[in-house]
């Protein structure tokens, strides 16, 4: 039976996030609801969850050292990463020595870099996926770009949110491409994957949350994406239930595969009835946004509840939703919202604004949500609301 107590005493819960962004502080919010004490980790100062955390640290998640000195000093009941660049070994190690890693250090250390989830579900589980090769010098890359032909993706196996990502359309921008991905990586220059380029009709991403009662399915997830950066995303999206099946499948597959509890999210393309596997998430899924509008427990609150060993009997869908980033351009660190209650004021509708302290190039700041008769009428709320909302930096 799980028992929570005051925070400090011996029956007190702790969670230590490895990661403290938009989506590390909505899953603070849901443990705090549940009487967790949250302890948020990142590499710059005011990062969003450590604006509603107890305690924070700064430091680069990649120092194995104060990794270690952290843990070991805290001693969390659970220590949550949210981020892909972290010193996955040394938690590892620390999971030897009894800390519970959320979903497991394994498949931390397999999904933090798009070599090891691939060979996982390719080459030991037989998941359809893109035709890929790996290269980690340009010589290497050149002979892979000709293995798998042109047009073809090209990514850093270390980086998110698309940093580094490109396609190659001609031989003119092999070398280009080369450069981008060595310039985008999370820890620098290194290996690339490079990726068949595939016609897919649409793509998903099917949250799948592993928790004490089983393994729990979300409605398919649409998106759109630019350079690999989530733009849109929409819920449900419309499928057939083969392929549904399909796709339900290979999530179970994967997840079980890399155990533990909590969410994940899986993210597949669809080409007419067939369903190809491309990326894995162990934690919330930035698409999963919509979520918070779409369902009574969120992506977050689901994966608080699953880390906690708390029973998920059921999961209502409240009905066509979307969601749409707000991305700031610029250099500045006083960034100002404006037309929030025009925005707000169209009926069925939320947003957040993630208060990220400062941006330098272009960053997400913010994120849309509104709720439909359809899916279409939800993503022309969430397009109206951009147009309402006004940024200054």
């Amino acid at each position: 039976m799980l028992e929570i107590g005051t925070h400090n005493k011996p029956k007190g819960k702790k969670a230590l996030l490895l990661g403290s962004g938009e989506l590390g502080k909505e899953v603070a919010i849901e443990l705090q609801r549940l009487g967790v004490q949250v302890v948020a980790v990142d590499k710059y100062e005011n990062a969003p969850a450590m604006q509603v955390a107890h305690k924070s640290y700064v430091f680069s998640m990649l120092d194995s050292e104060k990794i270690r000195e952290t843990i070991e000093k805290e001693k969390p009941d659970f220590i949550i990463p949210e981020v892909e660049a972290i010193a996955t070994e040394t938690l590892i190690e620390l999971e030897k020595k009894g800390y519970n890693v959320i979903p497991t250090a394994n498949a931390t250390f397999l999904t933090m870099n798009r070599e090891g989830i691939r060979r996982l579900a390719a080459e030991k589980l037989g998941i359809k996926t893109s035709p890929y090769r790996f290269a980690s010098t340009k010589e290497e890359f050149y002979k892979a770009v000709e293995e798998i032909g042109i047009p073809c993706v090209v990514k850093p196996i270390m980086s998110s949110s698309g940093h580094g990502q490109s396609v190659i359309k001609s031989k003119d921008g092999i070398e280009k491409s080369w450069q981008i991905a060595q310039e985008g990586g999370r820890v620098g220059a290194g290996k690339v994957i490079v990726e068949g380029f595939v016609k897919f009709d649409y793509e998903i991403t099917l949250l799948t949350v592993r928790h004490i009662g089983g393994t729990s399915f979300l409605q398919p997830v649409g998106h759109y994406q630019k350079d690999g950066d989530y733009q849109e995303s929409w819920q449900p999206q419309p499928m057939n239930p083969e392929t549904i099946k399909k796709a339900e499948d290979i999530a179970e597959k994967i997840t079980t595969a890399l155990g533990g509890r909590g969410i994940f999210g899986v993210e597949m393309f669809i080409q007419g009835n067939e369903v190809i596997f491309s990326e894995v998430s162990p934690r919330p899924h930035d698409t999963g946004m919509v979520t918070m509008i779409s369902q009574d427990l969120s992506e977050f609150a689901l994966h608080a509840r699953a880390v906690l060993g708390l029973p998920i009997p059921n999961i209502a869908f409240h009905g066509p939703s979307a969601s749409k980033a707000v991305v700031v351009e610029g250099e500045s660190q006083d960034i100002v919202f404006s037309g929030l209650e025009e925005a707000l004021n169209i009926p069925d509708t939320s947003m957040r604004i993630f208060a990220k302290p400062e941006v330098s190039g272009h960053r997400r700041m913010a994120v849309l949500l509104a709720r439909g008769n359809s899916v279409e009428e939800a993503r022309q709320k969430v397009q109206e609301m951009a147009k309402k909302i006004k940024i200054q930096i």
